[in-house]
């Protein structure tokens, strides 16, 4: 099957990463024969499940990619931010029947590493998604 749709959500925080990010997503996504027909923007990683169980719902849409860089700081709220997206994005997944790719780089991780991982993390996180839908249809 070809010309699958995604959806991606893309997080403002961290926005000099994130929207290379988002860039190289949607440039991945036509190389790979499919479309983006939905692109949410949303504050942070944290914010990312509401606008992704919004996304699975709609019937042009296959499957979502996460993508966001959460970076280290002073406490361990990058690891509270980056466990819970991780597992309420799953948990909308496993609830739908749709995958959702969680291209979401950190916990503690440095900005410099958010740097190195935008193009894998955007590829890797849209190649997810493709073979999921691929292989379940």
């Amino acid at each position: 099957m070809t010309n699958e749709k995604l959806g991606l959500v893309v997080s403002d925080f961290n926005a000099d990463i994130t929207h290379l990010m988002s860039k190289i997503a949607e440039e991945h996504t036509k190389f790979l024969g499919a479309k983006v027909t939905k692109l949410v923007r949303v504050p942070g990683a944290f914010d990312m499940a509401f606008a992704v169980n919004e996304l699975v719902k709609k019937k042009d849409i296959d499957g979502v990619v996460c993508l966001g860089a959460v970076i280290e700081g002073d406490t361990k709220h990058d690891e509270i931010v980056a466990h819970n997206a991780a597992r309420k994005i799953t948990d909308i997944s496993i609830e739908s029947g749709k995958p959702v790719a969680m291209g979401i780089s950190g916990p503690g991780m440095t900005r410099a590493d958010g740097v190195k991982r935008i193009e894998s993390y955007a590829k890797r996180s849209v190649e997810t998604a493709l073979k999921m839908i691929r292989r379940l249809k």
